[in-house]
């Protein structure tokens, strides 16, 4: 009878208590400006404000670590010690470790001259039309920029005319310098930091990758219902174009 009562009151208690927390960890890496620190040593930036309101809506908590260096960051969460990871693109390998939300924005890749440069191609419309000129290139030295650089570059490689930088502060001051007539890089991130170094550019006419980047969460540490929440929520702040106006406000393209 003892036993049976104490059942019941488990049984009762557990009626009233609020569902499991939805509670998800990520580790920050500085990526101006998707994710940065402010005048007052605050993190802020493009990434960090969606995800705070795509967390709110959800009525998730999303606990942000200490900075850690890319490669860290990966290995961490493949091991299981963070749930989340944001700007990922959804590849069929990453399926046994992880899950993927809907988009929540794009990724654009482009190609810059600094203005008023004579050498500048303006006309150049495609990859392509770039790897038959003559026109000298840096690149970042890692990542997927699209196809078409993937295509052009062994002959860039070859005609000597590409040169890579680890960082778009270094990319940045390079072609200023005029170790190249253009640069390839993240459209966001390579006009913040020219606006940082004081860089005018000029934009070429196309862009070298559209993709959208997802939400990856972790498939050992969070559940389906934790992917279902966060993607009702995303798909709710579209409709309302909260997360359009987040965007806007940074002029991602």
């Amino acid at each position: 009878m003892r036993l049976r009562h104490v059942l019941l009151a488990a049984t009762l208690l557990g009626s009233v208590l609020p569902a499991l927390a939805c509670r998800m960890t990520m580790a920050l890496e500085q990526w101006p400006p998707y994710v940065y620190r402010d005048a007052q040593g605050g993190y802020t930036g493009l990434d960090l404000e969606l995800l705070r309101a795509i967390f709110k809506e959800a009525h998730c908590t999303l606990v942000t670590l200490p900075e850690l260096p890319t490669a860290r960051r990966q290995l961490l969460f493949q091991k299981g010690g963070l749930d989340l990871m944001p700007a990922a693109s959804d590849t069929l390998e990453r399926h046994a470790y992880a899950r993927f939300s809907v988009s929540y924005r794009d990724e654009t890749v482009g190609v810059f001259g600094k203005a008023g440069a004579p050498a500048v191609p303006h006309h150049a419309g495609s990859f392509a039309q770039l790897a038959r000129g003559k026109s000298t290139l840096l690149a970042p030295k890692v990542g997927w920029y699209g196809a078409d650089y993937a295509a052009a570059r062994p002959a860039l490689e070859k005609n000597g005319r590409l040169n890579t930088f680890g960082s778009f502060r270094q990319g940045i001051l390079m072609l200023d310098a005029g170790r190249a007539d253009l640069l390839l890089g993240d459209v966001l991130a390579v006009r913040h930091e020219a606006r940082q170094q004081g860089v005018a550019l000029s934009t070429l006419p196309f862009l070298a990758l559209r993709a959208p980047v997802h939400l990856m969460l972790n498939a050992r540490t969070t559940s389906a219902a934790d992917l279902a929440r966060l993607n009702a929520a995303i798909t709710r702040l579209e409709q309302r174009g909260v997360l359009a106006a987040i965007r806007n406000s940074y002029a991602a393209p």
